[in-house]
């Protein structure tokens, strides 16, 4: 477990790489340090949870293969938990790879060996996404309320009509704004990438079709009525009346 002293006294984001092979995991958090963020390793989910429980951080970087509890493992448990945004990586680059990756609540995923600079573009749209979550949450009011279900921006937090909290992850929740801003009206793949994901659209085109289907069966789980529509060759439609507290 190496922790990497950020000496800047400017408040900068906490990074945490977990991943086995000591050798990436330097590189990675070395390339991430230079780039301004303030990075601690972590060989496995032990020492993960030993930072986690001594200080927050604000986003992981996960790698699939690890001793003990694996990766997948970990990142269903987190989501879970409504932990921090989490960019798996691995050296299994499959598709059915990276959709279960993302099924699990990863906010987005890379094959290894990942280049360094995808991994810090992609780091910075994550980060940048949650931050314009928040922003965007306390311009519209604490508690935005649709067919029963309130959302509270600042947490990333749903909740079902029948008072279950619902986490969500970053590119969830991106993705139910751009809903909640645009309610009755049907919205192309495209514009959903273009609202949720702003100058960062090409970078997660990959993930959008899974965080959808994902979105949707959260909603459709908590809910007798079809909230997110398919409108075949044109897009979705988000089916109900949005307020705002």
């Amino acid at each position: 477990m190496t922790p990497i002293a950020d000496t800047d006294n400017a408040p900068v984001a906490r990074i945490l790489v977990v991943d086995d092979d000591v050798i990436l995991r330097v590189e990675i958090a070395d390339y991430l340090s230079q780039h301004g963020y303030a990075v601690e390793t972590a060989a496995d989910g032990v020492e993960m949870q030993v930072i986690l429980t001594a200080r927050a951080v604000d986003l992981i970087v996960l790698d699939l293969m690890l001793p003990g509890e694996d990766g997948l493992s970990i990142c269903r448990r987190l989501a879970e938990q409504g932990g921090p945004p989490i960019i798996m990586v691995s050296a299994m680059g499959h598709d059915t790879d990276r959709i279960v990756g993302l099924e699990l609540g990863a906010d987005d995923y890379l094959p290894k060996p990942c280049n360094p600079r995808e991994l810090v573009a992609r780091v910075r749209a994550v980060l940048r996404r949650r931050e314009d979550i928040r922003r965007g949450g306390a311009k519209r009011g604490r508690t935005i309320n649709f067919r029963g279900f309130s959302v509270d921006p600042a947490r990333r937090r749903l909740r079902a009509p029948n008072g279950v909290t619902i986490l969500l992850t970053v590119g969830e929740f991106a993705l139910l704004g751009a809903f909640l801003d645009h309610p009755q009206r049907i919205l192309s793949r495209e514009q959903l990438l273009e609202l949720a994901r702003g100058g960062d659209a090409e970078v997660f085109d990959r993930a959008v079709d899974v965080q959808i289907s994902r979105l949707r069966r959260k909603l459709h789980g908590c809910s007798d009525v079809e909230i997110i529509k398919t409108y075949r060759g044109s897009g979705y439609l988000f089916d109900a009346k949005v307020t705002r507290a």
